[in-house]
């Protein structure tokens, strides 16, 4: 049995890009990138970006398309692969690409969407607070509660 799965969660670095298969079906593809804080040989704080390439198939990226923008947090897993290339100075490059298969907006507005495979986001919700009620287990009523 093999295994391959990534969860990240980061911010976009540029827009998504949507496009559409010759049978229709949506590619939304976007950079993203992760950050972490580690000490160097010094001692000194440093800042470590990494980043990746997502790519959505479906209504997931369409929503992505619709609701994430440059900057946007976003929560993602799916399968990683790292692809080499050789750049125009005759270096070798590695990109680290990532084909989703879940996706969940993060932070601000985009708190009230989320994605699946399988979800839609609920329009009639006049807020996000059922939708997120909903995914904690919590009802919102604190009859339940033993205190």
């Amino acid at each position: 049995m093999s295994f391959n799965k990534i969860t990240i969660v980061g911010n976009l670095g540029r827009d998504p890009e949507l496009r559409y298969t010759p049978q229709g079906t949506a590619v939304c593809n976007f950079s993203m990138a992760t950050n972490e804080k580690r000490r160097d040989k010094s001692g000194e704080l440093q800042d470590i970006t990494t980043w990746f390439r997502i790519t959505l198939w479906g209504r997931q990226a369409e929503n992505a398309s619709k609701y994430l923008q440059k900057g946007s947090q976003v929560y993602i897993e799916g399968r990683l692969r790292i692809d080499e290339w050789t750049d125009r100075d005759g270096n070798t490059r590695q990109t680290l690409d990532v084909n989703a298969s879940d996706m969940q907006f993060l932070g601000g507005r985009q708190d009230d969407y989320s994605s699946s495979s399988d979800d839609e986001y609920d329009s009639s919700s006049s807020s996000g607070e059922s939708a997120k009620a909903a995914a904690s287990g919590d009802s919102g009523d604190d009859d339940d509660i033993p205190f």
